[in-house]
């Protein structure tokens, strides 16, 4: 079985649901052809987030085009601090860039702000923070863009989408410091059980991805067992955190039953029960 060949098509899912959060533009294949597979298992809603402003024009673009598309708009985390002091090893795929300080920060901020006013963007994010591939040297850039971001999400009344790697204290300082948004969605949930009932008492959402199946992952299981039924959403974040027994493989919004199954597993309901939910609560964190 090669490493690169798509996993097959589960078998759908009976209660239509949505993908919470993909990047359609980073996988193979057309935006067509990946709705047309994720339509044919029941997933009828995606959110395709943006990481950058081009990124983020895509996903408002493709949006615009495509009904059971909605997009999130921002600059990532790493993002930030990439503008601010360069991108000499082309990791976020743009080419070498010079750093153009907090000038192109304010800049690129001020792009994401005006695509945040568009109706079908009804998400900014993925925002926060990431201590994992951003040093020290970082870490301003990228609380700033994220208490922006914050900004932004509360003037357009959008939902807010946070990224948080090895962050979780300040990511919930900042959260609480500047006002969460009225609606706030953790994307691929990393935290443990504890800071599950934190966010839970704040109402936010706590979205779940493939890595939850992963062997190493019962910390992740046991946040989802004791997350409120109303916050619990899923998703992909394909072509990323492909679900158990495919990992490793590339990931699409078509395999959102797997993880969904392996999710109603650990909280001890039916799919139905927690397929009805998730479409519920994911049509409220988006505002659809």
């Amino acid at each position: 079985m090669s490493r690169s060949e798509a996993p097959p098509l589960p078998e759908p899912l009976r209660v239509p649901v949505a993908d919470s959060h993909t990047h359609l533009d980073m996988q193979d294949g057309t935006v067509e052809e990946g709705l047309a597979r994720a339509a044919a298992v029941n997933v009828t809603t995606v959110i395709q987030v943006g990481c950058d402003v081009k990124g983020s024009r895509w996903a408002a673009e493709t949006a615009a085009a495509h009904p059971s598309v909605y997009a999130a708009v921002a600059l990532h985390p790493n993002e930030a601090p990439r503008i601010v002091h360069g991108d000499p090893d082309n990791w976020s795929r743009q080419g070498a860039r010079e750093g153009g300080g907090t000038a192109a920060l304010h800049e690129a901020l001020a792009e994401i702000d005006a695509l945040a006013a568009l109706d079908h963007v009804r998400g900014v994010g993925e925002t926060g923070l990431d201590y994992f591939r951003t040093g020290p040297e970082g870490m301003a850039a990228q609380e700033e863009s994220f208490r922006a971001h914050i900004e932004i999400a509360k003037r357009h009344g959008k939902a807010l989408v946070i990224h948080d790697r090895e962050a979780h204290a300040d990511v919930l300082r900042i959260l609480a410091d500047a006002g969460a948004p009225e609606r706030t969605v953790f994307h691929c949930y990393s935290g443990d059980a504890d800071m599950a009932r934190i966010c839970a008492d704040a109402g936010y959402f706590m979205s779940f991805a493939g890595n939850m199946t992963f062997k190493n992952a019962q910390p992740l299981r046991d946040a989802l067992a004791v997350a409120p039924a109303e916050l619990v959403l899923v998703e992909t974040d394909a072509p990323f955190l492909t679900p158990a027994p495919y990992r490793g493989r590339p990931n699409a919004p078509y395999l959102i039953p797997v993880t969904l199954r392996a999710m109603a597993e650990v909280r001890g309901v039916d799919e139905d029960t927690l397929a009805s939910a998730i479409a519920a609560n994911t049509a409220r964190a988006f505002d659809y």
